[in-house]
């Protein structure tokens, strides 16, 4: 069995990194073919030929590709992702300073999903093709089917900018310099409710819809019904055996769903103006800033593969019988 999962743990791992190499290949040949340059905003008209080939080089745009590309390799292996154009700092430490809030955004966005979708499919499974059970069904499916950049100006319009009783947009008040740490606290967790709201919506929806189809599906398996035959009361059944075997499958959702959150929470970052990975990736992009814009990617690739890798591993630990599907 060791052996077993040693192969696992090879084949993921090379995998990983294939995948995470051509991500960024991709992405850095997208970014040298698409039209302009990051260097046009340093350029002015003024600006003699060779002070304007300097700039240039200085950002080394006069190699071809392949030269670019080949150093790009270099300096990745080494770690060095550059200096960012925008920032005038090493790419891995504007990251840094935008990823720490990313990660705690999606950790408690994540919780946030899983305690409630948990929840309204534990609820709505007691309840089975009753009233809650219809509603609650019915809704996730529309949740889930509208985009979150329109759940965020919805809810921006209704509690923001009809009842103006949560803010809109940024991290703290502009007075917040004055508050007591409580204050501080409380204007924090208040700026956090609509983001957070935005962001965790469509996931409840999609931890709701899976885990309640499971748990039904785990009720109508045969064991279940012997377990019933031999006396054991409802209540013991869904704890000790129906929960557990529908959760399984739920890991691997879970997985996507919290790579995808660490990427960055892009649409929602943008809309509510927070500093995290997402709205840093889109000014990079806007920006042209190469460094930038590949470092994001590769940092964005990195947790989403080691969320998936987590997930699978989860999903090996619980069902043996996964080891020899993976390995296949």
């Amino acid at each position: 069995m060791k052996n077993e999962t040693l192969k696992i743990l090879l084949k993921r791992i090379v995998s990983s990194l294939v995948v995470l190499f051509l991500l960024i290949t991709v992405i850095f040949i997208l970014l040298r073919v698409s039209p302009g340059d990051p260097s046009d905003k340093f350029i002015s008209p003024e600006l003699s030929p060779q002070l304007i080939a300097h700039v240039r080089d200085s950002f080394n745009l006069n190699s071809s590709i392949l030269v670019q590309y080949e150093a790009f390799i270099v300096n990745l292996c080494k770690g060095d992702f550059g200096i960012s154009y925008s920032y005038r700092m090493p790419v891995l430490s504007v990251i840094i300073d935008y990823l720490r809030f990313t990660l705690i955004f999606s950790l408690v966005s994540f919780a946030i999903q899983i305690g409630l979708g948990f929840l309204l499919a534990i609820i709505s499974f007691q309840k089975v093709n009753g009233f809650i059970d219809k509603m609650f069904s019915k809704l996730s499916l529309v949740v889930y089917a509208i985009p979150s950049f329109v759940i965020g100006v919805f809810l921006i319009y209704i509690f923001s900018a009809t009842l103006n009783i949560l803010p809109s947009s940024g991290l703290r008040s502009f007075d917040s310099a004055d508050y007591s740490f409580f204050q501080s606290f409380f204007d924090y967790a208040r700026h956090m409710i609509l983001p957070l709201a935005t962001l965790s919506l469509g996931g409840i929806a999609v931890f709701y819809k899976y885990l309640r189809d499971n748990l039904e599906d785990t009720y109508n398996k045969p064991f279940i019904m012997n377990l019933r035959a031999n006396g054991l009361d409802d209540r013991t059944i869904l704890l000790k055996h129906i929960i557990p075997n529908a959760m399984g499958p739920l890991i691997a959702v879970a997985g996507v769903e919290l790579g995808l959150l660490f990427g960055g929470a892009l649409i929602t970052e943008v809309i509510f103006g927070l500093p995290g990975m997402g709205r840093l990736t889109i000014n990079a992009i806007f920006s042209r800033d190469y460094p930038l814009v590949i470092g994001c990617t590769f940092v964005s690739g990195v947790l989403v593969i080691l969320s998936n890798f987590i997930a699978d591993l989860l999903k090996a630990k619980i069902d043996k019988r996964l080891i020899k599907g993976i390995l296949n």
